[in-house]
């Protein structure tokens, strides 16, 4: 079954791109559970009464994967609010794709590669703080929503046993959803003095990037079990991060 982006998506005024990741059938005949996983772009623009609607529709915890001058330029707003666990995972720390400008055919999938190749410690932490949050929904975001967010949504849902097309539409979702920031993105670019040719190659959102990504996965990393294994996941882990994913929710988004 073909899941549309409006059966998905959380319409808020603060905030693009926030999605639900339930409703994806697994193999074996089930599915994703609604409620139990979000993906998201930033959230700093969220008002004080839509901070209050999540968390009173299950909202449980937030993991922000931004560098921290991201965070020091758009703070976010749920590391002050009591009543939802906040966490600050850089996943994409010290990575500079734009110094391969000119060296690389598809910017983009590389810095995917050397994420998952470099960053294995903090992809880790990311999902073990998944796998041992508390009951309601988490949710996961970076700036757009769409690479740091989408390698960890991809890896949650080949572990959920997700059909691999599926997770290639899950990620396109993203490019007409994040539409409306990418000029403001590119002039925040543009004013400190980055490579704006580069930045907009980064900006795309094609299922073949992270079908390259997939493959890097296979080929690079035995599958996304055994990369799990390799960056320290026990199988009790990667148990309980499908369960997260497949089982319901006490109160659901």
């Amino acid at each position: 079954m073909t899941i549309q982006p409006d059966q998905r998506l959380l319409r808020l005024s603060g905030a693009l791109n926030v999605r639900d990741l339930g409703g994806y059938a697994t193999a074996g005949g089930g599915s994703t559970q609604w409620g139990r996983v979000l993906r998201a772009a930033s959230l700093h623009r969220l008002e004080a009464a839509e901070l209050e609607a999540l968390a009173g529709r299950g909202l449980a915890t937030v993991i922000d994967l931004r560098r921290a001058g991201e965070l020091h330029e758009a703070p976010n707003p749920f590391s002050r609010h009591g009543g939802v666990a906040y966490h600050h995972v850089s996943l994409f720390d010290r990575l500079a794709p734009l110094e391969m400008v000119g060296n690389s055919d598809n910017l983009l999938l590389d810095l995917y590669k050397i994420a998952l190749r470099e960053r294995g410690a903090e992809f880790a932490r990311v999902l073990n703080l998944i796998a041992d949050a508390p009951d309601g929904a988490v949710l996961f975001h970076c700036t757009a929503g769409k690479d740091r967010t989408g390698l960890i949504a991809a890896i949650l849902l080949l572990v959920a046993g997700v059909d691999r097309d599926q997770i290639l539409q899950d990620y396109a979702m993203t490019g007409p959803l994040i539409a409306p920031m990418l000029e403001e993105l590119v002039e925040h670019a543009r004013a400190k003095g980055l490579n704006v040719d580069g930045f907009r190659q980064l900006l795309t959102c094609e299922p073949a990037t992270m079908e390259g990504a997939l493959i890097e996965l296979d080929t690079a990393h035995g599958g996304v079990e055994a990369y799990l294994a390799a960056i320290g996941l026990p199988e009790k882990t990667v148990e309980r991060l499908r369960d997260r994913l497949t089982k319901p929710a006490v109160r659901a988004v």
